[in-house]
């Protein structure tokens, strides 16, 4: 925390949370390509507000669902980048990149503002299905095949994925049922019409508590504070297994390198406050520790690498 404090101080005054010159002189707009609730929603709100308290100008959170965040990326995109239109993305963005769903290439469309948090995925299963472990589930996948059913949020989205990168590593063999949306994909888990999925600790951890649904691993590279006793999938007999959704802010290409910097630190420093950690402690989850845009900016390509070459080791085509 101390060099934290050391690097924040050697910043400009505009990047320590003060306004940058002529900045922002009308409300700033942050797209959310969700319906309103559910954590994308919560964290552009707790960003908004932050913006707004601290800059004493209107930052109005706009949710603009449909197309699979294609609608709310698109308008992005095609904004002005002069720091007025925001969006507040997920690894939805780079999925759809990878599977060429977008007509540009993310990577170059969007500028990386600042990483909010980021959500692991725990290997759920219906309390009916007789194994309580990675191995177990791996064993009686293999002993009947195509017996078990796996449901996600639809066809190339990142629990469909998880799901596949899991067999290719395991050689583990079962059936893909994709749903519109990964709440009706768990409540047809928790009646067992499927057998288990890969689901956001968010919104397994009501069903893990009455009983529902048993967690066997979760996706983290090692074991997460909030579940100590819930093994990772990597020491569970699939090393390097690794799998996650990012939340961030993204602002339309070229926007000034003073507002982006000047809207990292202004957020990172937001989300840090009680009322805020307590907020994010409600869906689950916690501030991702403090990066800076051109970091962020290298996690993207990272993942976006990484996404491509799951897609082709798992041999799922473009153009989903």
């Amino acid at each position: 925390m101390i060099l934290v404090a050391i690097a924040y101080s050697a910043l400009p005054a505009w990047a320590q949370g003060a306004k940058p010159p002529n900045y922002p002189l009308r409300p700033i707009r942050i797209l959310v390509p969700f319906t309103p609730g559910g954590g994308v929603d919560t964290i552009a709100r707790i960003g908004a507000q932050t913006l707004n308290e601290r800059w004493g100008q209107s930052a109005v959170v706009d949710n603009r669902p449909g197309g699979g965040t294609l609608i709310g990326m698109d308008i992005v995109a095609a904004a002005q980048p002069d720091g007025y239109t925001l969006l507040n993305g997920t690894n939805s963005m780079i999925l759809l990149g990878a599977t060429r769903r977008t007509k540009y290439d993310v990577r170059k469309a969007f500028d990386p503002i600042v990483l909010t948090t980021t959500q692991w995925f725990v290997l759920a299963v219906h309390p009916g299905l007789p194994v309580k472990s990675v191995r177990e589930l791996v064993a009686y996948s293999k002993a009947k095949p195509d017996a078990l059913s796996f449901g996600s949020s639809g066809v190339g989205t990142i629990n469909h994925l998880s799901m596949e990168w899991f067999k290719a590593a395991t050689g583990a063999s079962m059936v893909h049922v994709p749903y519109k949306g990964a709440g009706p994909a768990l409540m047809e888990l928790s009646a067992g019409q499927i057998q288990l999925m890969f689901t956001s600790t968010v919104s397994a951890a009501p069903h893990m508590k009455s009983g529902r649904l048993r967690a066997l691993a979760i996706t983290s590279p090692k074991r997460h504070h909030a579940l100590p006793d819930l093994a990772t999938v990597a020491e569970s007999g699939v090393p390097g297994f690794r799998q996650s959704n990012n939340y961030g802010l993204f602002a339309p290409a070229g926007t000034p390198r003073a507002i982006v910097e000047a809207i990292n630190q202004v957020v990172t420093a937001g989300l840090r406050t009680p009322e805020a950690i307590k907020r994010l402690a409600a869906e689950g989850t916690e501030p991702a520790e403090p990066m800076t845009p051109e970091a962020f900016r290298r996690m993207v390509a990272e993942d976006y690498a990484q996404i491509e070459l799951l897609l082709k080791k798992i041999n799922l085509k473009p153009q989903i």
